[in-house]
């Protein structure tokens, strides 16, 4: 191969592959305008429902304030995944959101429940929330090892459904022991940065 056929075949191998990249960019996750009538719904178990927190200062309380809507506190203290899944339907049918933040699979994760089927419950949710006409936003929760990142079937959920998907917050917050209650619950401070941070989510894909 002379020269001049090398160079041409090496320039159609940078143009497919900045193709690709372009492409992999505009098919990332985008979310639709919320507007004041909207509701979102924070849905998961006590990191939700703000055990370690004050009164009023769960997360969703908190950027109900940021962002100026309605979030439903919808987190039930010890809920499983299992749990959460029979739950989901009553409270879609409540709140008609037009958004839900799903986190949910930590109590699984503490009883060493199964990886799998707490991801084919979260799989589940993901669907019927799509169903309903209501948006996604999930944030994973760590393994129960010290200084763990989320489980992995967090990032494989949010690959295959394509999802505004944070895996890192709540790692974060809970290897700070500024931001903790106890050991796996955030305290009011914890629960303002993790608002805070779902807030720069909603800015970042299109929500607000």
């Amino acid at each position: 191969m002379n020269f001049k056929v090398m160079t041409g075949y090496l320039y159609r191998i940078i143009i497919s592959l900045v193709c690709v990249t372009l492409v992999a960019c505009s098919d990332s996750q985008k979310l639709e305008p919320l507007v004041s009538t909207d509701v979102v719904v924070a849905f998961g178990d006590s990191l939700t429902q703000g055990v370690g927190a004050a009164d009023g200062k769960a997360y969703p309380e908190v950027l109900s304030g940021l962002i100026k809507l309605d979030v439903v506190n919808a987190g039930v203290s010890g809920e499983t995944t299992a749990e959460g899944l029979q739950r989901l339907p009553l409270v879609l049918e409540t709140h008609n959101p037009k958004l839900v933040i799903l986190m949910e699979g930590g109590n699984d994760i503490l009883r060493n429940m199964s990886h799998v089927q707490a991801k084919e419950n979260l799989a589940e949710m993901i669907q019927m929330i799509r169903l309903s006409g209501a948006q996604v936003v999930m944030l994973g929760v760590p393994e129960k090892n010290l200084f763990s990142d989320s489980a992995d079937f967090y990032d494989e959920l949010a690959n295959e459904y394509n999802l505004v998907y944070d895996g890192e917050v709540m790692s974060d917050l809970l290897k700070s022991r500024d931001m903790k209650s106890d050991s796996i619950h955030l305290n009011n401070i914890g629960y303002r940065k993790l608002a805070e941070h779902i807030r720069s989510m909603l800015q970042e894909h299109g929500a607000l």
